[in-house]
């Protein structure tokens, strides 16, 4: 990207259409026809946009959207995203009526909002998922709530205004193929609800795989998967990945990128950043890169961090300022103002990579990536 191009950024991210197109072929791949597929686009689609992501799941054919929260949901209808639209967390109970106007199904896990739907007294139906907790103890209803629900659902249904649209959990530990019975007994537990939701005349969308359950529990399928981290080219676990890299392949969609905006010679002994925590053992070309841990790019990658410049890798020197890197470009010929800087992406197997940030910090690409400021330009190409 040319100085043209940049258009006044000073740092961007670009997302590959080619490789979200070919992950949404992959999870399409391992699901029956029948089958549903939700893009999970919370978080700022992961860090890579919501609204540009969403639409580009519109586009090439997903069934629903998932989000965390109604401000993701209007967000997206304000957009003019049509595809049904599931909110996975919370939502406070002044925003019902707003939910059933725009067509967006919430979550509900509790019978405090389910007394609250009551209260409402909407004016339009509001469609509901129930949500189930059968070992991740997180949201959901317990077993011992069953017979209650069924009370509510059934008793009130004149006055509760609400369909039930769907029945779903979620699975605490289904990235690890060596350790499968955590999962097997959440479905088993899972199963018990299916059939008393059978069994009252209800007849909801059932779903409880997400990324890791889409790709090693072909049972958990049911009527709908829902995919997150998978659909942006990124494993759900290095586990998952060792198991079935040979079966499928996923392709990172998200590069981030700046340039170099000054350059200078330092002797030997010089010592770079705030606290002056690292000193140069030999003569050094430096360049300053304008981004930091506002943007998203963890402190702790201070002085252990690489960033590449012309196809080199450079080391990041001293601290991780807030809104600039210092790095070492020392093996760059001749390194100048505008020379371009990939600060993230790749292959999993690079040090680059949000696997390899995370690698490196010991934590989560999950992390690394739906931490990436969202006021940086994202860019699909």
């Amino acid at each position: 990207m040319n100085d043209t191009e940049r258009n006044g950024l000073r740092t961007w991210i670009e997302v590959d259409r080619k490789a979200i197109r070919h992950n949404f072929g992959v999870f399409k791949s391992l699901i029956p026809k029948r089958t549903k597929l939700m893009a999970v686009v919370k978080s700022n689609a992961y860090g890579h946009s919501l609204i540009d992501f969403s639409k580009e799941m519109e586009r090439f054919g997903a069934d629903s959207l998932g989000v965390d929260s109604m401000m993701e949901a209007l967000a997206l209808r304000r957009e003019g995203v049509t595809l049904p639209i599931l909110v996975l967390g919370y939502t406070m109970p002044e925003l019902f009526s707003e939910a059933a106007k725009n067509d967006i199904s919430l979550t509900v896990s509790t019978f405090d909002t389910l007394r609250a739907i009551e209260k409402a007294k909407l004016s339009q139906s509001l469609r509901i998922h129930i949500k189930v907790d059968t070992g991740m103890h997180r949201q959901g209803f317990l077993a011992k709530d069953m017979p209650k629900i069924f009370g509510v659902l059934n008793a009130k249904r004149s006055t509760l205004n609400a369909s039930v649209e769907g029945l779903f959990t979620h699975f605490a530990n289904a990235k690890n193929p060596a350790f499968p019975k955590d999962t097997s007994d959440q479905l088993n537990e899972f199963k018990k609800w299916i059939l008393a939701f059978k069994r009252t005349g209800h007849t909801p969308i059932v779903h409880a795989a997400a990324t890791a359950g889409t790709i090693l529990f072909p049972e958990s399928h049911f009527d709908m998967v829902r995919v997150g981290i998978g659909l942006y080219g990124l494993w759900p676990a290095p586990e998952v990945r060792e198991a079935f890299k040979d079966r499928i392949t996923l392709r990172p969609a998200l590069v981030w990128k700046s340039f170099i905006t000054e350059t200078k010679k330092l002797p030997v002994g010089s010592r770079i950043g705030y606290d002056l925590t690292e000193e140069l053992r030999q003569d050094s070309a430096v360049g300053i890169v304008p981004i930091g841990y506002w943007h998203g790019y963890p402190r702790a990658l201070s002085s252990i961090g690489h960033v590449i410049v012309r196809g080199k890798e450079c080391k990041v020197l001293g601290r991780v300022s807030m809104d600039m890197l210092t790095v070492d470009v020392s093996k760059v010929v001749n390194p100048k103002l505008g020379d371009e800087v990939v600060i993230m992406g790749g292959d999993d197997s690079l040090p680059i990579s949000a696997a390899g940030l995370a690698r490196s910090l010991d934590e989560s690409w999950y992390e690394i990536v739906t931490r990436l400021n969202p006021l940086i330009k994202r860019i699909y190409i």
